[in-house]
């Protein structure tokens, strides 16, 4: 008998004992026995998985094709579908990073031209949405999470908070030593939307601009379901993060490159 998935909400997402979907899960199917699963998206819910000495991969998909784990555990992709971007995650790490005084770290998300994905950015130092520090590392794409759902700094499929703090900063100690610092007013705002918004939701902040108008000046910020079969968000409207006013109706210029007569790439 196939086992069944048990959940537990924790103060900053639910909590499952549901193994992660990622390449390199290996999984059982009745009629293969054992294999590997070597492609995933978390958006269709189709997999390539290869059994035994098969030299092909087999394409399946997990809302029809009754795959476990191979502990037997039912993957319930339909009714329990796994998150389809990191963002969620990524909130819960930066409020546990809040609370241990890193609160100079800073989430930004926006949505691609496609619409179908979100990308993310943390950020450290001065708080600076608009002109943001970039490190290697500390940026990505719901696209990418939905093939490989890790964030790319050395973290597992499925870590916990905890273990993404632990990842990140064994991944890049120094960046992380710039977010040492004190940002009361944002930290307060990050709590609130985190806890409106989790485990399930993610905030976005793009301008929307209406076909043919302007700006709408400081509407309520957009906010995304992070997986399949959550209804649209009913909670109360998400202000903008502190420092966001203006900008609006500001020109923004990235900054232009120090001019380099020596003929030496800069590192």
């Amino acid at each position: 008998m196939a086992k069944t998935r048990v959940v537990e909400y924790t103060g900053f997402f639910a909590r499952t004992d549901m193994k992660a979907l990622a390449p390199g899960t290996v999984i059982f199917h009745r009629h293969r026995g054992y294999g590997v699963i070597t492609a995933v998206n978390l958006l269709t819910g189709w997999i390539a998985a290869r059994f035994g000495s098969e030299s092909r991969a087999l394409d399946l998909n997990l809302s029809t094709d009754e795959v476990q784990f191979a502990d037997g555990e039912a993957i319930l992709f339909r009714r329990a579908p796994p998150d389809r971007m990191p963002h969620a995650r990524l909130m819960a790490m930066v409020r546990a990073l809040h609370e241990a005084g890193y609160q100079k770290l800073y989430l930004y998300a926006w949505p691609k031209p496609s619409g179908l994905h979100w990308r993310w950015h943390l950020f450290t130092g001065p708080r600076d949405w608009m002109q943001r520090s970039w490190r290697e590392g500390w940026y990505g794409s719901g696209a990418d999470y939905n093939v490989n759902p890790v964030m790319g700094w050395g973290d597992n499929p499925g870590a916990t908070t905890e273990e993404l703090i632990h990842a990140l900063a064994k991944f890049d100690p120094q960046g992380l030593a710039h977010a040492l610092g004190r940002d009361e007013d944002h930290t307060a705002w990050f709590a609130q939307v985190c806890d409106a918004l989790l485990p399930g939701y993610m905030y976005s902040l793009d301008m929307q601009r209406p076909p043919g108008a302007p700006l709408t000046e400081m509407p309520p910020v957009p906010v995304v379901p992070v997986r399949a079969g959550l209804a649209p968000y009913s909670g109360p409207d998400i202000g903008w993060p502190p420092g966001w006013a203006g900008l609006w109706t500001k020109v923004h210029v990235m900054p232009a490159p120090k001019i380099n007569l020596t003929g030496i790439p800069e590192t």
